[in-house]
């Protein structure tokens, strides 16, 4: 496949994703608001997948793992897929940012609205972006040196079967549907620069981005640019989402590479840049594709096939810790 096939492709992707979490979202939803119903107990299951959006219980429950406990039982599934997230990145460097995440998808979605209407996108000062980008590993550095250092084994197995953890789920539902004035003054700036910005979100305050970035330079994958075939025109540096220079590169190591193929599927000649593992041998963007999607979904399948995808939290006592929140 023309790697000027790719971008279909992955919006496509991006949008199948997207659709089956807004899936997964309402089915959480209807469960939470049967767990009031006695009627609807017993036909409304809890969608396990919904843990998906816990990626700071996921790093809690992995730490825990490699300490030796155990996959934890309360939010398995969250554990799974930030683990399956992170080989992900260090196999196929940060697809997931591009070709899975739903945020990453509606922020992308803002800037090229943005661009119809406005003919362009804001870029920051250099001096001003490097400064704000700093935020997101500054977060990253704070929630993994919080879980992984400061928290010793007993308080972190304390806080994972805590009242407050088991319904981590409910608690971000409820924050998003009762919005403070500064939660939702801070979300509306963050909307609005997206239509702006080229997404400001993962660029500068994405924590979790800035942990897949660092992770995905060790990734065999690159983008690789050939200088014989190249005609040095600037496209590929142009629509780099991430503002990479990629026309003065030989091979893109940046952790901002969030593997979009942008810049493969617009470059004016095929051969000048190619996805290739150790610099070497180019990856069919089919082929990337397929790999993207299958070692998502696997990983998944593995962890419900291993018994550490269903939370162990029953219906009674999801009844119990709503009434007492």
């Amino acid at each position: 496949m023309s790697a000027r096939y790719m971008q279909p492709l992955r919006i496509l992707t991006q949008f199948t994703f997207l659709g089956f979490m807004v899936w997964l979202l309402l089915c959480f939803y209807n469960f939470v608001h049967s767990v009031n119903s006695p009627i609807a107990r017993s036909i409304i299951e809890r969608p396990d997948g919904i843990d998906g959006f816990l990626p700071i219980s996921g790093l809690l429950g992995s730490v825990s793992w490699l300490r030796g406990d155990g996959i934890n039982t309360i939010h398995p599934a969250a554990v799974i897929v930030f683990i399956t997230v992170i080989v992900v990145s260090l196999l196929l460097r940060r697809s997931f940012c591009s070709w899975i995440c739903p945020v990453a998808a509606l922020s992308e979605c803002a800037w090229k609205t943005g661009y119809k209407l406005l003919r362009r996108n804001w870029r920051l000062p250099v001096n001003m972006d490097v400064v704000l980008r700093s935020l997101k590993y500054t977060l990253m550095a704070f929630f993994i040196y919080g879980v992984a250092i400061a928290m010793n084994r007993d308080s972190l197995l304390n806080f994972i079967h805590s009242d407050y953890h088991k319904i981590a789920d409910v608690r971000l539902m409820n924050f998003f549907l009762h919005l403070s004035p500064l939660a939702f003054g801070v979300i509306f700036i963050i909307v609005l620069s997206s239509f702006v910005l080229r997404n400001p979100l993962c660029r500068y305050l994405c924590p979790y981005g800035a942990l897949l970035g660092l992770i995905a330079m060790f990734s065999p994958l690159r983008i690789t640019r050939n200088p014989e075939s190249c005609i040095s025109c600037g496209v590929c540096s142009k629509v780099c989402p991430t503002y990479i220079d990629v026309m003065r590169k030989t091979s893109v190591a940046s952790p901002e590479c969030i593997a979009c193929w942008r810049c493969a599927s617009h470059c004016r000649f095929n051969t000048a840049l190619s996805m290739s593992a150790f610099q070497r041998f180019a990856l069919p963007g089919f082929i990337f594709a397929i790999l993207v999607v299958a070692l998502f979904y696997g990983g998944t399948v593995i962890g419900a096939l291993s018994g550490h995808w269903h939370s162990s939290i029953g219906m009674e006592e999801y009844v119990r810790l709503l009434k007492n929140n």
